[in-house]
């Protein structure tokens, strides 16, 4: 196993085609946005309330997300102006306290659920945020796909407009926005019957749910996936002993890049490490080379914690030409914010 400090110093040094100025997008073109690990906190005194820094924190990301269409891109980061976004996804870790057991942290989950309920909405049209959003829970939400977390992500699925499938236990979901297809798959994708064995966070199906989906969708495509925890890290096999203490089953992060290897995937995007890491994947536990077939990585970092004062929210464009991921980051817990002097362009 490869420590997360280790692999967070050699994956972001090994970024894809680094964009300049007026990087705008190429014919018809699908906007979004991205959070991360926001990790809505109750007080752990008053349960029924939020925490304070939780409190101020996510108010300001949602003002953040609402006033940012329309507004000019510096050409640092491309130039040109925030599109309207078709939407807005989470890639997990919405509350803190969905790993903790006991009355005390069953009430904070209600209250942090809540409070995200109010902020996010679903539609666009019943939260403070003006876009649908779209989440996948993480390992604070629930390890083992149980809990109030999990029957929250069921009934807001269920409540869902226009999407183009759900899994049978109605935690995994597919829809499309524009000319993109794309899958949300939980915390981590599996699970393989061969071999059995007892996972660390429950895949609850999604494997199954994503290779019955591929088959419905044309091979010319381009697909978005968004789970949780990183893929790469877990890509090497380990002896039995040791399985269990890897996050993803290296059998499971096998099968899932035999499932997408031959497809259009213009995007995988996950959350977890709290870091930035932009990459291409082969389906093994390093960077593939330049020129290698690989699909597109991008890990987001934290967008609302509360016990950081830096945070980021990203915007990604997949047009024609391939997809564009830029960088909308704060250092005073979104008093202000702004656009990092970089981008990524991943070729199609």
């Amino acid at each position: 196993m490869i420590a997360r400090r280790q692999f967070l110093r050699w994956s972001t040094a090994a970024l894809p085609c680094i964009g300049r100025a007026s990087e705008t997008p190429s014919g018809p073109a699908t906007s979004f946005f991205v959070v991360s690990d926001t990790h809505y906190f109750a007080n752990e005194e008053s349960h029924g309330e939020l925490d304070v820094r939780s409190v101020e924190r996510m108010q300001r990301l949602i003002d953040w997300l609402n006033r940012l269409p329309g507004s000019p891109i510096p050409s640092e980061a491309g130039g040109g102006q925030v599109p309207e976004p078709a939407g807005v996804i989470h890639a997990g870790d919405i509350i803190d306290s969905g790993d903790k057991n006991g009355a005390k942290y069953e009430r904070m989950q209600q209250t942090e659920l809540e409070a995200f309920g109010r902020d996010f909405g679903i539609e666009g049209n019943d939260g403070r945020l003006r876009w649908p959003v779209r989440e996948v829970h993480g390992n604070h939400d629930s390890p083992q796909g149980k809990g109030q977390a999990i029957d929250l992500l069921i009934e807001r699925n269920r409540k869902r407009k226009h999407l183009a499938g759900l899994s049978e236990n109605g935690l995994h979901s597919a829809w499309e926005w524009g000319d993109v297809h794309f899958f949300n798959l939980g915390i981590v994708v599996g699970e393989v019957t061969t071999p059995a064995r007892r996972r660390r966070y429950a895949p609850m199906g999604s494997l199954d749910f994503l290779k019955a989906q591929l088959a419905t969708v044309p091979a010319d495509r381009p697909i978005v996936i968004t789970h949780h925890i990183d893929m790469m890290r877990y890509a090497a096999e380990v002896e039995e002993a040791k399985v269990l203490h890897h996050e993803w089953d290296f059998a499971d992060v096998r099968a899932y890049w035999d499932a997408i290897r031959e497809r259009k995937i213009a995007l995988v995007l996950y959350g977890h490490t709290h870091a930035r890491n932009v990459f291409r994947w082969n389906g093994g536990n390093r960077p593939a080379p330049d020129g290698e077939r690989a699909v597109p990585a991008f890990n987001a970092d934290n967008s609302g914690h509360f016990k950081d004062r830096k945070q980021t929210l990203n915007l990604v464009t997949v047009d024609a030409a391939g997809t564009l991921i830029r960088e909308f980051a704060t250092a005073d817990a979104w008093e202000t914010g702004t656009w990092t002097p970089q981008l990524w362009r991943f070729p199609a």
